[in-house]
């Protein structure tokens, strides 16, 4: 699906071929936006194991705060993560905004990097571990 600036949100979230991609409290209607992920790639809406990206939804800093650790443990290396909100403009927003989710992926270590519309409901901000803290990838 294109978003506003014309770009797929895979490409945006930089989903690639071969990709693990793990979903964490997403809405129901999120995997039908990456429907069109690049070929070998899976998705993951639950269950264990680690993913290259990571993509965690929240709509209150509580529940940001009760779901990081366990999407943070999830990101292989060198892999990403993302965390979203709902915009402002969506009517499901609450006390979770920009400021607030980068504070909390700065809090736990992580720089971010990218931000970028997920659709007319949610933003996101990407994050990845600095480079002197990468570690070695795990076994699938």
């Amino acid at each position: 699906m294109t978003g506003y600036s014309g770009t797929p949100l895979v490409k945006k979230l930089g989903i690639k071929a071969d990709s693990r991609v793990v979903l964490v409290g997403a809405p129901k209607d999120i995997p039908v936006l990456l429907a069109d992920r690049p070929p070998g790639s899976t998705l993951v809406q639950a269950g264990r194991g680690p993913g290259d990206l990571v993509l965690v939804f929240a709509t209150t800093r509580a529940e940001l705060t009760k779901r990081l650790p366990g999407a943070l443990a999830r990101v292989d290396d060198p892999g990403r993560l993302w965390i979203a909100w709902p915009k402002k403009t969506s009517g499901q927003a609450k006390d979770l905004s920009e400021p607030g989710v980068r504070e909390a992926g700065l809090a736990a270590g992580w720089v971010d990097f990218k931000i970028c519309a997920i659709d007319a409901t949610w933003s996101g901000l990407c994050f990845a571990r600095p480079q002197h803290t990468k570690r070695q990838r795990s076994g699938r």
